[in-house]
């Protein structure tokens, strides 16, 4: 186990889920794109999975682009530093420096080029192939005519043309190649900063919009055309000559939305339908050229900063940025099809539940929310509390959750009806710092910070039962032992306490330290205690004898990254060389640790070695990343990461920068995070744990997606094998290679050609591997076939033969059971109409024999 953990990620959810850059949806429409900060992840909003990508850039993702076929994906970072991704294997193929900061970044609808934004010119470089290439990016052309940054792209439906957009208040038109007679054109007139051009799919007319809210409408008309009359009737009363053209305002429309400003906007051209986002988080659907609104609706208290529409048309997705919100809304019948929204300032605690498929996490912002560990989504979020969140437990039936927080609360959650059925207070204001609850669930407990006691109260009734004193000090942590009946808990006064909880008795036992103790834990069968203190120390107690068995030091382990305003190195400083959050393996042989650093350890008890050591992200964005600093970027005025020099003020309402030069205003939170682990928990299923970072929750698993089939190593696999293996009755070969194929007629032909005697013996057979393609097949299959008892065996034969595999994993076959409910459910509708009607014909039939 300790040498098969591999650094992977499986899901990741951000404190705040979007922080910056563009949402692009995949070219099926199907899925969406968002940068997570220097991570992206791909929202399937069909199958309801998000899945992170294992690479990262070196700082936060500004950028995003997707070629037209999804096959290669370009990321660039706040700094212009690009990488070129393979995106259906996940992998990096080439890195990349702009040289500057990218404002936007298009393919073209032939994915034959890229426009990128280079300061207040464009560069066009040549999509890369595949083949090894000696420089895979290669620039093509080079536009200038701005006079200010160049801010949007937008390619015309042929590939032959694109738009820009520009800070000086124009867009300009340009050809890929030199075209005879075509000269790039500018589009001036609006009073304020131009955010995006689009052409109409005619490419005979282009709107732009700016950020004061005007959308202009232009048309490609002649320079002074001269018109001959004609006195005869035909139709042809009225020519125009052919001439020179220009691009002409014809149209202009303006949004009055009480002095917000236009902060993004995207446009769909077969549908000719517009999205525009405010800045007072409102957004709108237009029709064009009419410019009807379709309707407006606020869906955020701060301002959208990104927009996109998928290739239907169909869904829409925003990102708010200030709040971490992302939503995709379904216009037409004005619902949600995703609404995401991560912890607004940091994370401070996790706990995952007894099935290790759901974890609960506190934050800064007063929420708890809990989280699904197969999809990587939130599906439910609680705001009761009114201060910090400190520490979440699961009950051991996994249907509540307790939390408890500096509000001088401790509330239990109903996972079941989504609510807060109990609040746990004391009888004078405190601050709870740690959270245990008991294995039964009946009795919980909670430390204060600022009293020092230990609170204890009963689940069910809600009463206090007991206050526990003893500690001189902050209690950081408390853990009930898994098996004995008793309470154990860390103080700043440099013991462990034990309690009796149940019994009359009150201390049991007393473990002292030498230093602050900052967190425990408990090993799963409750015969040893692990204690980290203040010095770095791991401390391991037999619970029995109370003696120390065994002492691990940490400090170099842990010690790590160098902030911007250290002036003494990482290794010399102090400061976090210690452990916050302490948890067992599910086998008990090795603990892992993490605290105020980028690294997250994990020892081999017995052995008392280090057996990995994990760097939360490579993000230098955070604070704490690097372990040296680069002396060019500290000037006489300090480290040039901490000088604000963007002289960009069109956002000044917005920032409200009102400060003295050479001061900061810590309120305002413009300081840099600092990347930090508060919390980390191993997974009861011993297949993956998590860690509650500055970067988000992140969830290390055990890769166990590659699966050995024989099969596989087919190479002949055709329609006509196929056919001879199903001739020669080897049902379940002919049906693993028509899924190798993946032809549905072959499938179809196969799943139908199985004896319903031997559809037993087949699925009891079948590998893993094909489980979830054969049942999604069989729920597709079954609306439109008549085989109904067919069906219904092949379903019963599955739960069967692979019951116990489906409920392990049935987070991942939540899909498929929907499918098949549903098709079950419909066939039962259908079965039972017609039972009714036969059943009515016959009461008729008789009761008219009856008069005869």
């Amino acid at each position: 186990m300790k040498a098969d953990f591999k650094a992977c990620l499986n899901a990741l959810k951000d404190t705040s889920l979007y922080k910056q850059g563009n949402l692009i949806f995949t070219p099926d429409g199907n899925s969406i794109l968002s940068p997570v900060g220097n991570r992206l992840t791909v929202f399937d909003l069909v199958n309801n999975k998000a899945v992170t990508f294992p690479y990262e850039n070196r700082k936060n993702i500004d950028r995003i682009a997707l070629s037209p076929n999804a096959t290669l994906l370009i990321s660039v970072d706040e700094d212009g530093r690009a990488l070129l991704v393979n995106y259906n294997r996940q992998i990096v193929l080439h890195h990349f420096n702009f040289k500057g900061k990218v404002y936007d970044l298009q393919f073209s609808p032939d994915g034959k080029y890229f426009a990128v934004t280079h300061g207040k010119m464009i560069q066009l470089w040549k999509t890369p192939g595949f083949h090894r290439e000696f420089t895979p990016i290669v620039l093509h052309r080079q536009y200038t005519g701005h006079y200010d940054e160049v801010t949007c792209i937008t390619w015309s439906p042929d590939s032959k043309y694109f738009l820009t957009t520009s800070k000086d208040m124009s867009a300009r038109v340009y050809s890929v190649n030199p075209i005879d007679g075509f000269v790039p054109f500018a589009l001036s007139g609006h009073r304020d900063s131009v955010i995006g051009a689009w052409f109409s799919k005619e490419q005979d007319t282009i709107y732009t919009i700016s950020k004061d809210g005007a959308l202009f409408e232009w048309r490609h008309q002649l320079i002074n055309p001269k018109v001959q009359d004609d006195d005869s009737d035909d139709e042809s009363a009225m020519e125009v000559d052919e001439g020179p053209r220009r691009w002409s305002a014809v149209q202009r429309h303006f949004f009055f939305q009480d002095h917000a400003k236009v902060v993004c906007a995207a446009y769909h051209a077969p549908s000719a339908m517009i999205v525009v986002g405010f800045s007072n988080g409102v957004f709108g659907i237009w029709e064009l050229p009419s410019f009807n609104n379709i309707h407006t609706l606020s869906i955020s208290q701060k301002k959208i900063d990104s927009v996109t529409i998928n290739k239907s048309g169909e869904w829409l997705a925003f990102g708010a940025s200030k709040l971490g919100q992302l939503l995709v809304w379904e216009w037409q019948s004005e619902s949600y099809v995703l609404k995401q929204q991560g912890h607004f300032y940091d994370m401070n605690c996790l706990s995952y539940s007894s099935d290790g498929q759901s974890v609960v996490t506190g934050g800064d912002d007063g929420k708890v929310k809990v989280w699904n560990t197969i999809s990587g989504f939130c599906f439910v979020t609680f705001s009761e509390h009114t201060s910090r969140v400190a520490a979440t437990e699961f009950a051991k039936n996994g249907q509540i959750v307790f939390s408890a927080s500096f509000d001088g609360t401790v509330r239990a959650y109903d996972l079941v009806r989504y609510r807060n059925f109990r609040t746990f207070t004391s009888p004078t204001p405190v601050q709870f710092s740690s959270l245990a609850v008991d294995p039964s669930g009946e009795i919980v407990c909670a430390g204060a910070q600022n009293t020092f006691e230990i609170y204890v109260w009963s689940v069910q009734t809600g009463k206090l039962l007991d206050i526990l004193s003893g500690h001189t000090a902050p209690i950081s942590c408390l853990a009930f032992s898994p098996t004995a009946q008793f309470l154990a808990s860390s103080s700043w006064d440099r013991t462990i306490r034990t309690w009796d909880v149940f019994g009359r008795g009150k201390s049991v036992e007393t473990y002292t330290h030498l230093s602050e103790v900052l967190a425990l834990a408990f090993r799963p069968d409750g015969k040893e205690l692990c204690g980290s203190t203040l010095d770095g120390q791991l401390s391991f107690w037999d619970v029995d004898s109370a003696l120390q068995t065994n002492v691990i030091d940490g400090r170099r382990d842990i010690s790590g990254g160098r902030k911007a305003e250290d002036k003494i190195t990482a290794e010399n400083s102090t400061s976090g060389k210690h452990f916050n959050s302490l948890c067992y393996t599910a086998d008990g042989s090795c603990i892992i640790g993490g605290g105020n650093s980028k690294y997250v350890c994990i020892y081999d008890i017995k052995a008392n070695i280090l057996v990995k050591k994990w760097q939360v992200s490579q993000n230098l964005s955070f604070d704490g990343t690097l372990e040296f600093l680069n002396s060019k970027n500290m000037t006489e005025a300090g480290p040039m990461d901490l000088i604000d020099d963007d002289d960009d003020m069109s956002d000044l309402e917005d920032r409200q920068d009102k400060a003295l030069p050479g001061t900061k205003d810590l309120s305002k939170r413009s300081v840099r995070p600092e990347i930090r682990t508060k919390a980390v928990r191993f997974s009861p299923t011993g297949r993956s744990w998590a860690a509650a970072s500055t970067e988000g929750l992140l969830i290390y698993s055990l890769d166990d997606t590659l699966m050995f089939d024989p099969f596989d190593l087919e190479i002949d696999i055709t329609p006509e094998t196929i056919l001879e293996t199903l001739d020669e009755k080897d049902f379940l070969k002919a049906l693993v290679m028509s899924f190798r194929l993946n032809e549905r007629q072959y499938i179809q032909r196969v799943y139908e050609a199985i004896p319903p005697a031997d559809v037993r013996l087949v699925a009891r057979q079948l590998p893993v591997k094909y489980l979830e393609r054969l049942m999604k097949f069989i729920a597709s299959h079954m609306e439109d076939s008549p085989h109904l008892e067919f069906h219904l065996i092949w379903c019963t034969s599955l739960l069967i033969s692979h019951g116990k595999y489906l409920k392990d994993h049935s987070g991942e076959f939540l899909t498929v059971f929907r499918g098949l409910q549903k098709g079950v459910g419909k066939l039962h509708e259908d079965l039972a109409k017609v039972c009714n009607d036969n059943t009515y014909t016959l009461e008729y039939l008789l009761s008219q024999s009856e008069k005869n």
